[in-house]
């Protein structure tokens, strides 16, 4: 009798747990290494620490790994140029496309311009957003066809998208980060599906991650007291900050030292590498690369077998008239642009970082870049912008709904030590004084809104597929000749998720003498 009363006993116990755990178990909790109070807990404070501990990696993009390289020209510049002689930069890790952005993907972005802005008030949006199908044109070519079908024929569908400006292009990266920012709201709890799928006529009140996180937009959540973020009174939170890490960082164009370090892909050179914690190659580039695919790691230059060998590595124009070879031997398969996944990637990963067509960056264009931006990142281009508020003190949208913005002024830039002015567009320039001015079609055609462009194109022999190669374009114009792909920061380890910043070393008993 006894033992039973005892067996009852236990099995009510148990009964009472939940997932295994004691009633009177208490929840453990971290705490601050700094005061010793608990991270997310209600009567300790209420400080919430993200469980998030690494950045994921967006949709298309793939992880670059940082590092030192020389920049500019590996080859003889026999465009006389100037402009791109060469300088030893370190680039951080960063993440970018592993394909050039294709006609399905813009069709995409127009498709949601179209339903989003349905109203006639946004004409101009909607027109604004279409890229110009009349750079297919020539005056002594029959390439007229392609003006009707290459964007919208599915056999083009995984072609790259041209046509399309550097603001054009620009603007498809703020969307692209909204999108994929509104799917996490959504995959995460934080907002109802049946609400967000529902874009027809929203204009401004469309979903931005600015608008969000300043509170300008707030989605109904699907799943609030299961999505695992808690408020100070320790109750569901129904909304995500940047804290959380959940949000992804904005889709951008890569800087063109981004760029050219991605495409020259010198990680394939690093005897011993080896991807796993506390192994390292050496801080070694054996060769100084002219093209892409120099060094590859798919074995490109197979002689065992002769399977690759002499194999075109882009889709370039060989010579005058030589676009493909000849029938029954063609070299490159395409007469003018290819799928955007042809041909082998480089050590990184990506394809087509030459030939095909050429790319935008972010870069604004100055001959002497080169020598007067900074060697770690360095970029030109930066207009610094700050969120402006209306009368009464608030945060507001624009007609597309983004929020305002309007450029640091000198006044609020003098007393700071790390800039004086907020549009730095001209900073330097070359000169001294950084008082050049570039006379716009009257003595130059370099102005501010000249747009750097890389990489090279079906239409473009073979000295223009050099990483280091670069040329210009005003960014408000386009050509059948030049495309983009999108990029992201990375934050966090530079050697990529699972590793940590720094050198750690493992704590041993010191030998210790005593004297």
């Amino acid at each position: 009798m006894r033992n039973l009363l005892y067996l009852s006993a236990i099995a009510l116990l148990f009964s009472a747990c939940k997932g295994g755990k004691m009633p009177f178990a208490k929840k453990s909790f971290e705490k601050s290494s700094m005061t010793g109070w608990n991270y997310n807990d209600k009567n300790m404070g209420s400080f919430y620490k993200s469980p998030v501990k690494e950045q994921s990696t967006g949709p298309g993009l793939q992880f670059v790994q940082g590092g030192t390289f020389s920049m500019g020209a590996a080859e003889e510049d026999v465009m006389g140029d100037w402009n791109n002689v060469p300088r030893r930069v370190t680039i951080s890790s960063f993440y970018i496309d592993r394909t050039e952005v294709a006609n399905i993907h813009y069709r995409e972005y127009l498709s949601w311009v179209e339903r989003t802005f349905d109203d006639e008030q946004f004409t101009k949006v909607v027109e604004g957003a279409k890229p110009d199908t009349l750079v297919w044109r020539s005056e002594l070519s029959a390439h007229e066809p392609y003006v009707e079908n290459y964007f919208r024929h599915p056999s083009t569908n995984y072609y790259p998208v041209v046509g399309v400006s550097w603001r054009q292009a620009n603007d498809f990266c703020i969307w692209r980060s909204n999108r994929v920012n509104e799917l996490i709201l959504v995959e995460k709890g934080f907002a109802n599906k049946n609400q967000v799928k529902t874009i027809q006529g929203q204009g401004e009140e469309n979903f931005t991650t600015k608008s969000y996180l300043l509170g300008l937009y707030a989605p109904q959540a699907s799943k609030p007291k299961k999505n695992g973020l808690m408020d100070e009174n320790g109750k569901p939170r129904n909304f995500i900050k940047v804290e959380d890490g959940l949000f992804m960082p904005d889709y951008r164009l890569p800087t063109e030292a981004e760029w050219e370090y991605a495409a020259l892909a010198y990680i394939t050179q690093n005897p011993n590498v080896k991807l796993k914690e506390g192994k390292r190659g050496e801080e070694l580039i054996m060769n100084r690369q002219v093209y892409t695919w120099s060094s590859n790691v798919n074995g490109l230059r197979d002689n065992r077998t002769g399977s690759w060998q002499g194999k075109y590595n882009a889709n370039f124009k060989r010579g005058d008239g030589d676009y493909m070879g000849v029938a029954g031997g063609l070299n490159d398969n395409s007469s003018y642009t290819g799928p955007v996944d042809a041909f082998q990637p480089n050590g990184f990963g990506l394809y087509n970082m030459a030939g095909n067509v050429n790319e935008w960056v972010a870069d604004v264009y100055r001959p002497m870049s080169g020598q007067d931006v900074d060697d770690l990142d360095p970029f030109r281009g930066n207009v610094f912008k700050k969120f402006t508020k209306d009368a009464n003190g608030e945060y507001e949208r624009d007609s597309i709904g983004r929020v305002k913005t309007a450029t640091v002024t000198d006044e609020e830039s003098k007393k700071r030590l790390n800039y004086q002015k907020g549009n730095v567009i001209n900073y330097k320039d070359g000169d001294e004084q950084s008082m050049v001015n570039y006379g716009y079609g009257m003595t130059t055609l370099v102005s501010d809104k000249s747009r750097v462009i890389k990489g090279g194109s079906w239409d473009d022999k073979a000295y223009w597929l050099s990483p280091g190669a670069r040329r210009f374009m005003d960014e408000d114009q386009s050509s059948a000749m030049v495309g983009f792909r999108c990029a992201m920061d990375r934050f966090g380890s530079q050697e990529g998720n699972g590793f940590k910043n720094g050198n750690h070393f493992s704590n041993r008993r010191q030998n210790t003498r005593k004297k």
